[in-house]
């Protein structure tokens, strides 16, 4: 199944991008609901809670009084922590039982109002945020809520800011307008990418451009790969494996395609084969079947053998080549990174060499083998400047 993190600041609209994505067949889990359903009246959840902060927290009936005990932790890190430590591991345990229980191809979409500040993005497959003006947001708190602006500013001000909450995107659903423009951005995003991505993961399908569009340098590239990076390094945990940007979209100010080229190193590629393939695939990142490899600089020096696996997200293509620690193929990708990185003489060559490929060949198999002699050239270039300059990967 697809599992899908919503997320964005109180007064933004994710409660109405909610209820339409399981209008149209989500699995919604709200995080909020569990959350009071694990303090319920009688639950062990309260008894810990009441046992922690006292009866102070506790209205006349027994139940949980949210402003006293919002009054005893907020400003206080020490209180909130410990209150955290009891509902947290609940509510985790919580959400997991109910994702369980979900249909195998469903799209789950998993409700949290501090997912990024708890930073959990990198546990699901997207995370869409739900973004709106904060005077917008202030005026839907006071109108729709009766809430007291200063409180309004109060709660806004104590949640993650909108900058942070873009870094961990995937997607951004702007909500400054009407609510039928809301719902026109979040139906196009459940039938262009939400479906179509659950289909991939549980096909074990990978979304591949077969044609090449070189588009202009995207300065978001590095923050897309650094998502990426995260759910990988979530996937394979405990494993510590290395994982780097490479390829053009890792070199600043080159036109690429928009595929995002991500290098895992392993220790042999029997370990790429093992459980660490289904860990992939299971993230998002399923294995291309056949046999992957290199080609070898100088030509005609064997193959480097590689695996490959590839985004199953139809809106973030992504290709990752699983290396071999030291092998040739592993210090190569990350060599011509780097030369191009600091020498723009043959950056703007290889530039030039892209945008009349991409013409010529834009066949993506044609397009690579095409590079070939360029790059059996740039070889020799970029191993005399590690030797000059002490380069290492």
């Amino acid at each position: 199944m697809l599992m899908v993190g919503l997320t964005g600041g109180i007064g933004s609209g994710k409660s109405a991008v909610s209820a339409r994505l399981a209008e149209r067949g989500a699995v919604v889990i709200d995080a909020d609901r569990i959350a009071r359903e694990v303090v319920a009246p009688g639950s062990e959840g309260l008894a810990e809670i009441a046992a922690a902060f006292g009866d102070r927290v506790l209205d006349a009936g027994g139940a949980l009084d949210r402003a006293a005990l919002g009054a005893v932790v907020f400003g206080d890190e020490v209180a909130r922590r410990r209150l955290e430590a009891i509902t947290h591991p609940r509510v985790r345990a919580r959400t997991a039982e109910l994702a369980a229980a979900a249909p195998s191809d469903a799209v789950v979409v998993n409700d949290v109002p501090l997912l990024v500040e708890v930073g959990l993005a990198p546990t699901y497959h997207l995370v869409v945020v739900v973004q709106a003006a904060v005077a917008t947001r202030l005026e839907r708190l006071e109108r729709d809520r009766g809430m007291p602006r200063a409180e309004a500013e109060r709660r806004i001000a104590a949640q993650a800011d909108d900058a942070r909450r873009r870094a961990a995107a995937d997607v951004v659903l702007g909500n400054d307008g009407t609510l039928d423009e809301l719902h026109a951005a979040v139906d196009a995003l459940w039938r262009d990418r939400l479906l179509p991505y659950e289909r991939n993961v549980r096909a074990g399908r990978v979304a591949r451009p077969e044609r090449v569009v070189l588009t202009e340098p995207d300065p978001t590239w590095p923050e897309q790969y650094a998502r990426l990076a995260a759910r990988i390094r979530h996937a394979v945990a405990p494993a510590d494996l290395r994982v780097d940007h490479i390829g053009s979209t890792a070199v600043p100010g080159l036109a690429a395609k928009d595929v995002i080229d991500i290098q895992v190193t392993v220790s042999s590629l029997d370990e790429a084969d093992g459980p660490l393939a289904e860990r992939l695939a299971r993230a998002g990142f399923p294995r291309l079947p056949g046999d992957w490899w290199d080609s070898p600089r100088p030509a005609g020096s064997g193959r480097w053998a590689k695996r490959f696996h590839g985004s199953a997200d139809p809106g973030r293509p992504a290709c990752l080549h699983l290396r071999v620690a030291d092998s040739r193929g592993w210090r190569y990708a990350l060599l011509m990174r780097d030369h191009l990185r600091a020498d723009p003489d043959q950056r703007a060559a290889y530039l030039l060499l892209k945008r009349e490929l991409a013409a010529s060949a834009p066949d993506s198999g044609a397009y690579a083998t095409a590079k070939d002699p360029w790059f059996d050239e740039e070889h020799l270039r970029a191993e005399e400047w590690a030797a000059q300059t002490g380069w290492r990967p």
